[in-house]
């Protein structure tokens, strides 16, 4: 049985991570919701794209000939039955009417941007089946952090099933909780504090600890990044392939090939693919008054309450900030947005932004692909011509949200 990803227009509640990459490909635990279904499902799994995204990322060659699953799910034991059971010809539908799964009798007609509706389905000639409940799903942007732990735990359990523990033999370094930890391949830990005892916590293969780090609770560390020295990571936190993290920690995700390598603090916040924090960069989480933190919408183009007291920063793929730069609670920066200079940036940094608190110009495309190409040839890798491609669409897209005259008043 071959198994696809879709997207449905709550990816657009996702942005600005959803600018760069579908929804499937987002990280909120070890894995992306992706590599998850993957793991789960013991299969291949393909992806259908959004409209301009199919540019840089694989889009199913035969998808009428798969079942289709929301990209925004995470698998439990009973969804995933209702994954394997969705017969031909028809579609499933969450209690509040979203669209969970789907299977064709025959080709798709007409044209199809990636995007699934439940009217699309009915004029695919499909047959409806609400469920009585429905798994968890990534639907707004603090959902990538506030549901890390929990995924990482299922995550865990994935990844440790069939592995190899290979024990730490460093001298130096402290473990508490040895049960609740897992160190793949190729891990190196350097005098330590490792506190697994409210965890798990996975350390991928190829990953770095390095003299002095402190990591205590759920942890998950994907591959081949780097604890700086003196680090003290809090739990429910999830570091991507190739990320550097110092400083200190808290609930915090950062998706991959990202930076925050110094001092200074990150909580409750999500960091995109490809971002960079300079030392001492500060992040806020918690109001003075204690009220609950408003985020930047995308869709509806003003700040939506998310019910939370603490929410930090949202910070899309290519963006970055220099020393000492600090953050106000709840704060949305685009894709590749370059912040610095004094003072608090405002709570929304448009896409393509240049500059900071004593105002923003455009950050031009050109410029911003040229630092892009430079910060992923230091790992040896190229940005790709459908890399490019979206980049130069997000830049299009996002041209109404740089009204400088308004937003640096």
């Amino acid at each position: 049985m071959a198994f696809l990803l879709f997207e449905d227009a709550a990816r657009f509640d996702l942005l600005p991570f959803t600018y760069t990459r579908p929804v499937y490909a987002l990280r909120s635990g070890i894995l992306t919701l992706l590599e998850r279904w993957e793991k789960v499902l013991d299969a291949p799994v393909a992806g259908l794209p959004f409209d301009y995204l199919s540019a840089g990322f694989p889009t199913a060659a035969s998808p009428a000939s798969a079942t289709w699953i929301n990209g925004r799910t995470l698998p439990d034991e009973d969804f995933v039955r209702v994954v394997r059971n969705t017969r031909p010809g028809t579609y499933t539908l969450s209690p509040d009417g979203q669209v969970l799964t789907a299977a064709f009798e025959k080709e798709i007609k007409g044209p199809f941007n990636g995007l699934v509706t439940e009217a699309w389905l009915a004029g695919q000639g499909l047959t409806p089946k609400t469920l009585t409940s429905a798994p968890r799903m990534i639907a707004a942007l603090p959902d990538l952090f506030r549901m890390a732990a929990d995924n990482i735990r299922f995550d865990f359990s994935l990844l440790t099933q069939d592995g190899h523990h290979h024990p730490i033999r460093d001298p130096h370094t402290r473990i508490y909780g040895a049960d609740n930890l897992f160190v793949a391949e190729g891990v190196q830990v350097r005098a330590a504090i490792i506190n697994a005892e409210d965890g798990p916590i996975y350390i991928g293969p190829g990953m770095k600890v390095q003299e002095g780090a402190i990591i205590h609770g759920t942890h998950g560390f994907h591959s081949h990044g780097t604890v700086a020295m003196g680090a003290k990571l809090r739990g429910d936190s999830a570091f991507g392939p190739f990320v550097k993290v110092g400083g200190e920690v808290g609930n915090a995700v950062i998706m991959g090939y990202s930076s925050k390598g110094h001092d200074g603090y990150l909580g409750n916040s999500v960091l995109g693919y490809w971002c960079n924090l300079g030392a001492d960069t500060n992040t806020s989480n918690l109001k003075n008054n204690y009220d609950q933190v408003k985020l930047w919408h995308y869709p509806t183009g003003r700040f939506k309450g998310t019910g939370l007291q603490f929410c930090g920063l949202m910070m899309g793929d290519h963006s970055k900030c220099s020393i000492n730069t600090m953050f106000n609670t709840g704060t949305v920066v685009g894709v590749s947005a370059n912040i610095f200079g004094a003072g608090f940036p405002r709570n929304f940094v448009p896409d393509f932004s240049w500059g900071g608190a004593g105002g923003l110009v455009t950050y031009q495309l050109r410029k911003a692909l040229e630092t892009a190409e430079r910060v992923i040839q230091r790992r040896d890798m190229q940005l790709s011509d459908g890399e490019k491609a979206i980049l130069a669409h997000v830049f299009e897209l996002t041209s109404s949200h740089r009204n400088w005259d308004t937003l640096n008043t």
